[in-house]
């Protein structure tokens, strides 16, 4: 989907300066894919905390450091679980302050630094106590870590390979998820599985995760690049240039340079003016005036008829991918797998490894090849998927959970369609909920819807992993029945309310949400031309007469009497 403002002839001329895509595209941009690929490491330590804390959850050396609190089934080994996701809520809503104060790249230094103190304090546990503080601290610096980083890479990638740069966040989780499950498997085994069980079996586990947020924090500090974006909205606008340049490996004179450099410039112009015109009592930069136009916006997003809808689509998207099981699986799979009367804990863990792969691998084909197909069709198949899944598991249950041992064979049977659950949230709840939620929004509200949507991920991921442990202790038949039953009513709600967004450009979305004659996208594309006409963008391109000296003052050259009219009347709503 092409951005908002830059218009069909644009987006043509942009085209004979953009490089390759896709695989291609990315070992053209060898530099900004390595950096892509090592900032990833904040998605690979949000995955394996996640599914670390899943296998050291029923290992008798953990259970005995909480004085037995950590197998003590309900509300209580809920929370344990989901004080992180309510750490992690609180360090998202931190981050977008502060990701704008500091910094992209020092951002996420300090949120590695807050991981590594939680990770030592629950490295230190005698009591329960510990576990509850240390998951907390350490989910201030995932919540953090899982808005900043795909953020970061969005900000250094060309445009041409920034889909494929920020989906590596995602493979980056599923592949922390895949080797902390396995890891936890092979600890296991120190000291034995049973009653003295060395503390080594879950402090190794835990302990690991230091290493790649050192190297994280360390390598963001000395050697990789500030965000072009924050250069250019902290005014060094040189730097910029100069971050540019040496990303692309091209001269700063170089024509397709320029173009990128001077569409970051437009982008950023035109967020300034969009919320100066909204807001003119705000702007005299104080935190109490910055506080207030962010209220404002947040406000508007349900008080306004079309934000309220796309809002909707955004927020109950990203409800039901929390709620369709998904990590229910993953924060308590051996526990799910032990109900099954497999063999022993062992077997437990074992088959929980085998969850962290195909997460992984099925994740590979949906950062691939989303875009070939619409996304509410992959939307429903997964759903009718999971769900038939979570109901043929319900049915496993009922006829044999009362005699496991006579049915080992329907105990793995279980096993086996959980595995496929697995796979069709993979390729389908996974990647897509994330991209349904960043397209249906017009380009002067996406900052804050992105940021609503996600704020309800993380509110979902906490009430999941509270809920899960009481429900499986009461009833698992209970639990597979819940799941497949709002998973079905998500199919049935993508079906008939959520609408097609693949391939649609901003006018068209407006269309899908009944923006009415005066659309968001219309205002935004009209402030937006007219920016970048007086930046000397469009002349760059060949759209206009006369070049306004490289688009470096348009401050300068000042605005037609014409051009303001088109501002006035893009932003008088």
């Amino acid at each position: 989907m092409a951005p908002a403002g830059t218009g069909v002839g644009l987006s043509a001329k942009r085209q004979q300066f953009a490089g390759p895509t896709g695989l291609k595209g990315i070992i053209a941009n060898k530099k900004t894919s390595a950096i892509a690929l090592f900032a990833s490491l904040g998605g690979l330590v949000y995955g394996y905390n996640q599914g670390m804390f899943a296998q050291i959850l029923t290992m008798r050396s953990f259970i005995d450091a909480t004085n037995g609190y950590a197998e003590k089934q309900g509300v209580q080994q809920g929370m344990l679980t989901a004080i992180l996701e309510l750490g992690a809520w609180v360090g998202t809503l931190i981050n977008g302050y502060l990701a704008d104060a500091v910094g992209r790249r020092i951002c996420a230094v300090i949120a590695s630094a807050v991981f590594l103190v939680g990770v030592i304090v629950q490295a230190c546990t005698v009591n329960a106590d510990y576990v509850y503080a240390g998951r907390f601290v350490t989910g201030l610096g995932v919540g953090s870590l899982s808005m900043i980083v795909p953020l970061y890479n969005a900000e250094l990638a060309p445009p041409e390979v920034r889909g494929a740069l920020v989906a590596v966040q995602q493979l980056a989780i599923t592949f922390g998820i895949m080797i902390s499950f396995w890891i936890g498997y092979g600890t296991n085994f120190i000291g034995g599985t049973g009653e003295g069980q060395s503390n080594a079996a879950f402090l190794i586990p835990m302990c690991i995760q230091i290493i790649p947020a050192i190297v994280l924090a360390a390598g963001m500090m000395l050697f990789m690049p500030q965000s072009p974006r924050h250069l250019m909205n902290v005014g060094r606008e040189e730097e910029c240039l100069d971050t540019l340049s040496r990303l692309r490996s091209k001269p700063k004179d170089d024509v397709g340079l320029r173009i990128e450099f001077l569409e970051i410039k437009a982008l950023k112009e035109f967020e300034s003016r969009t919320v100066a015109a909204k807001y003119p009592q705000y702007q005299d930069g104080t935190f109490k005036s910055n506080f207030m136009m962010g209220l404002n916006e947040y406000k508007s997003l349900v008080t306004n008829r079309s934000l309220l809808k796309r809002t909707i689509v955004a927020c109950l998207t990203m409800t039901f991918q929390q709620w369709n099981g998904i990590n229910a699986i993953n924060y308590y799979a051996p526990l799910v797998f032990e109900g099954f009367q497999l063999s022993g804990d062992t077997t437990a863990l074992l088959a929980t490894g085998v969850v962290g792969i195909l997460e992984f691998v099925f994740t590979i084909p949906a950062v691939l090849y989303v875009d070939h197909f619409g996304r509410k069709s992959i939307l429903i198949v997964g759903a009718a998927g999971m769900a038939s899944c979570h109901f043929i598991v319900a049915g496993i249950i009922g006829a044999f959970g009362d005699s496991w041992q006579d049915h080992v064979a329907g105990g793995w049977a279980a096993v086996v369609f959980v595995w496929i659950f697995i796979c069709f949230f993979a390729f389908s709840w996974g990647p897509v909920s994330w991209i349904i939620c960043s397209e249906v929004y017009p380009l002067s509200m996406r900052a804050k819807g992105v940021s609503l949507g996600g704020s309800f991920n993380w509110l979902n991921n906490f009430a999941v992993g509270l809920s899960t442990s009481p429900f499986l202790g009461t009833s698992d038949f209970g639990a597979f029945i819940f799941f497949g039953a709002v998973t079905t009513i998500a199919a049935l709600w993508v079906f008939f309310l959520v609408p097609e967004t693949k391939g649609k450009s901003l006018e068209e979305m407006d269309e899908l949400f009944g923006s009415g004659e005066a659309t968001f996208a219309r205002r935004d594309e009209e402030l937006k031309h007219s920016i970048e006409r007086e930046i000397g963008l469009l002349a760059l391109l060949g759209e206009e007469d006369e070049p306004m000296a490289h688009g470096l003052t348009e401050k300068d050259k000042g605005v037609d009497e014409d051009q303001e009219q088109v501002e006035k009347k893009s932003l008088s709503d």
